[in-house]
Formats: C-alpha cells, structure tokens, sequence
C-alpha cells in the first residue's frame, strides 16, 4: 500500500527498460534517467530496487561519496569503470543514492585540487550521461534530498527525463498499512487458536 502516484510515474520506465528496441521502432523515447528527490527514509533506494525488479534486470548501486577522491582524476575514472560495469550488466538499472555528494553546483575561480576533482568527477558523469542512447538498455536512477544543490547541467533535459518527488506517506497510505497490518494480526489470532 502506498506511493500509487509514483509508481504509476515509473511503470513507464519499467516498461521502457524492458521494451527499449521495440519502443524505438514505435517512435516512443524510452527514458533514459530518474531522479528520485525527497527527505531522508522515505523510500528512494527501495523504489529503485523495485524498478530493477519489476524490469526483471540487475541492479548496480553506488553512492555519491563513492566518486569524492583527494587526487585529481580518480573520480572521473570510478565514473568511467562504473559505465564500464553497466555495459557489461546491461540491461540494468544503475542507482547513485545522495548524488549530490558527487555533482553539486560548480564554483567559478576556485582552482583548488579538491574543486579540480570534483568538476572533473561531475563532467565525466555529464559525458557519459550524453553518451547513452535510448536503446543502451541502461536506466539511471539517482536519489538525493538536497536537490537545490545540485548542478544546473545535471538537471538539464536529456540527463534526467524525470524528476520524482518522493515524499512521506499520506494520511490515508498510513491508513492502508494500518488496516492491512491490523487484518494480518487478526488473522494470524485466528490461525493460533485453530491450531
């Protein structure tokens, strides 16, 4: 029970995913990135797990942190062997969880090593970002709750096809599970005592 407006949103990636080639011959553009944006624990990971799973593909998950490097180019080449990785796994999801840790807004004039890797980093996301078509049989899904932070040229269209807002449960979801988790008690009651 629950995030019925945001499944109903990803069917269509998950259709897409794994249709691709057919929908390329209909003329319908597959999507090609998702970017989930919502508070902490309210189910990103999850919902990107299910999408894989619905699909029926493998599921690669990394985090933002995992591209954050001292030295200059180390970032840029995780990203690389990452894409490298999905290549080999494809079709898949590939799922970067607090993304902003990795493309954050750039800052013109700083030219220390530290912001030299970082743009590095975020420019070869960018690139191979650009570089998927529409029939790779390659999904991204990126998380993150702080999505006012984020770069503009990661938001461009083309990168991320949707923006999904992921919230906390609604009153009547809560209800929901409320309800089912109270059916599943009286009938787990009802199974001990006809033991």
């Amino acid at each position: 029970a629950g995030m019925s407006e945001e499944k109903e949103e990803l069917l269509f990636a998950i259709r897409s995913l794994k249709n691709s080639e057919e929908y390329v011959e209909k003329g319908v553009k597959p999507v090609r990135g998702i970017l989930l944006e919502g508070p902490p624990g309210v189910g990103k990971t999850l919902l990107a797990k299910a999408v894989a799973g619905e699909a029926g593909v493998n599921f690669l998950s990394y985090s933002g942190a995992d591209f954050v490097e001292m030295f200059v180019g180390l970032g840029a080449r995780r990203i690389r062997n990452m894409y490298d990785e999905a290549e080999k796994q494809k079709p898949c999801v590939v799922f970067i969880d607090e993304i902003d840790a990795l493309g954050k807004t750039r800052i013109s004039g700083n030219g220390s090593p530290g912001t030299q890797e970082a743009d590095q980093t975020l420019v070869a996301l960018l690139e191979r970002m650009d570089g998927m078509n529409t029939t790779s049989g390659i999904l991204f899904i990126a998380a993150t709750n702080r999505v006012d932070s984020l770069d503009s040229a990661l938001l461009r269209p083309g990168r991320f096809d949707k923006t999904i807002h992921i919230g906390p449960p609604k009153t009547k979801t809560l209800c929901q599970k409320s309800h089912i988790a109270f059916f599943c008690h009286i009938v787990h009651r009802n199974f001990q005592h006809k033991v």
